[in-house]
């Protein structure tokens, strides 16, 4: 049934909320925009004057959809060169959806959307759904169809797993500009003495390449490790210009509301770097350097004003 402009435009409004939802359950942003029209193509195929609640049909066929992209998503990635991590959105892109609460805030923290990997489709669809969107549970197990009581023990589940040993810190935009200026100032002294003291002690790094930008499969762990790692990182060189096309300029900026750093030649972003930070220090340092997780940030990297500058160049 053809759909008339109403139809479409009671889609497009509901769009933002399904790429948010789409997002936090693929942790990849190109992914979550391939549901999201996989979704529409459905709704233009429906017969849409028999849907009582719209919103509701939406989120069920894009929630179902997600969970079987990532199941196979899950085979992919034990093929998947090196270590695979979340694609990071900058602050400001619509994608990473609701901001209004702490819990909606963590739910797309980068942190959160790596320990996300760890849970089960169905896990990770209700904590999503609950977490981030509020949805109550009646609803999410119409969503998923399953029972009430199924939803809420999976709900739990989910929360002990992302919540356990995790102590989580909520930074506002202007603290975590400063952990990336400190960051940036200790990492380009040449030394690794003033890196390890902004570092807990059982900090870890570890990066993501694709294959196709080199990056350490196993983590660096410890502070001393991870130091002298990142001292080698941004000391700069002809070899580091010549792999990016170009000179390097790092940015202090927010990806998933957390402190970032922004690697940028030409206006093409070519990494990102978040940090977890903690009151005790940094003790977690996630890039993202492939390519293709790089696109959307490098569009909305060049749709926004950058007045500051960068902070140094390599």
């Amino acid at each position: 049934m053809a759909l008339i402009t109403s139809d479409v435009d009671r889609f497009q409004a509901a769009r933002p909320r399904l790429e948010a939802i789409a997002y936090r359950l693929l942790g990849s942003a190109s992914e979550a925009e391939d549901a999201v029209q996989e979704t529409f193509l459905r709704w233009q195929a429906a017969d849409v004057r028999r849907i009582e609640v719209p919103e509701a049909w939406l989120t069920k066929v894009l929630t179902n959809w997600c969970l079987n992209m990532l199941t196979s998503a899950r085979a992919r990635r034990e093929t998947y060169v090196g270590r695979w991590l979340p694609e990071p959105l900058l602050t400001g892109d619509p994608m990473l959806g609701p901001a209004d609460t702490a819990e909606q805030r963590e739910s797309v923290s980068y942190a959160v959307l790596v320990l996300l990997e760890r849970l089960s489709p169905n896990e990770r669809a209700v904590y999503v759904l609950r977490e981030a969107f509020d949805y109550p549970h009646r609803e999410i197990a119409e969503v998923l169809e399953i029972s009430e009581a199924a939803s809420q023990q999976l709900y739990h589940r989910a929360k002990k797993h992302i919540t356990d040993g995790r102590a989580h810190t909520e930074i506002d935009e202007a603290a975590a500009r400063r952990i990336v200026e400190e960051f940036l100032a200790a990492a380009t002294t040449g030394r690794t003495e003033p890196l390890v003291r902004l570092l807990t002690q059982d900090a870890f790094a570890v990066g993501d390449g694709g294959g196709k930008v080199p990056a350490r499969t196993k983590a660096f762990e410890g502070a001393l490790a991870v130091a002298t790692f990142m001292r080698g990182l941004f000391k700069p060189g002809a070899a580091k210009r010549a792999h990016v096309g170009g000179t390097p300029e790092i940015y202090a900026t927010t990806a998933n509301g957390g402190p970032a750093v922004v690697a940028v030649v030409e206006g093409r972003v070519v990494g990102i770097i978040c940090l977890e930070a903690t009151a005790e220090g940094i003790v977690a340092i996630r890039s993202q350097a492939n390519p293709d997780k790089l696109v959307r940030a490098t569009e909305q990297w060049s749709a926004a004003d950058h007045p500051e500058g960068p902070l140094h160049t390599l």
